[in-house]
């Protein structure tokens, strides 16, 4: 618990540094006011590090938190998808935003109330978006736990299966959220014919068991991420 605290406290103060440096050298006109093109990678992964853990800047960034390679294979899969695109995506964020420009519905989750009701502001605006904050219950038994330190004896059961609310198939499905796990089990019999499942974050070893469990087809993009200062893993799942 205490290493988890201080590992906290780190990144605020690396997040805080980054954010502040940015500010002084947008003012100073070293770097511009708005981010380079995403096709190029290297620059506007630069510029993004100014904007860590700062949801709202990285929307301007107009690009998930998901690696670039995966951004790029899911850009090219949308623009060949043939007809609408539905989406279910368990964590709302940049890529809600992202999603909402290129997708025909999208229906997000979010646990944490306090930034599910930021995100429903600002995205007040979207008609093709609807977002839910499904918190975690308190229990001692929780049905579906997350592994997440700090998150003992909460119950994400409510969370996992609010996919069952909404009626149809999804031609996209996201997770990034909590107890991905779950959310893969829960989700992937809901995937339309020919749809791809977006598992972020997919270089920890649990989430790399519960991938193969599933029995999907992981196609792995490994590489720079968006803010982060190290190389990450997302990962498109299709049907086998």
């Amino acid at each position: 618990m205490l290493a988890g605290q201080a590992l906290g406290k780190a990144k605020t103060a690396y997040a805080a540094a980054l954010q502040g440096a940015g500010k002084a050298l947008t003012a100073a006109h070293v770097i511009g006011d708005t981010p380079p093109p995403v096709s190029k990678t290297g620059r506007h992964w630069a510029y993004s590090l100014f904007r860590v853990h700062d949801s709202l800047a990285i929307v301007e960034l107009d690009v998930p938190w998901w690696t670039y390679r995966a951004i790029d294979a899911v850009e090219l899969w949308l623009a060949t998808h043939e007809g609408p695109v539905r989406v279910y995506e368990y964590g709302s964020g940049a890529s809600t935003f992202w999603l909402s420009k290129r997708c025909d519905e999208v229906h997000s989750v979010e646990h944490h109330r306090g930034f599910g009701e930021m995100m429903a502001k600002e995205l007040a605006s979207k008609a093709n978006v609807s977002l839910r904050i499904v918190e975690p219950t308190t229990t001692g038994s929780p049905r579906i736990g997350s592994q997440k330190e700090g998150h003992e004896g909460l119950d994400f059961y409510d969370y996992v299966h609010s996919i069952d609310d909404v009626a149809g198939e999804f031609d996209l499905v996201v997770i990034d959220g909590r107890a991905r796990e779950a959310c893969l089990e829960a989700s992937r019999g809901r995937l339309a014919r020919g749809g791809i499942i977006v598992y972020d974050n997919s270089l920890r070893r649990r989430y790399g068991v519960a991938i193969e469990r599933s029995g999907m087809v992981a196609h792995r993009y490994r590489g720079l991420t968006p803010t982060l200062p190290y190389p990450d893993q997302t990962s498109l799942l299709t049907a086998p």
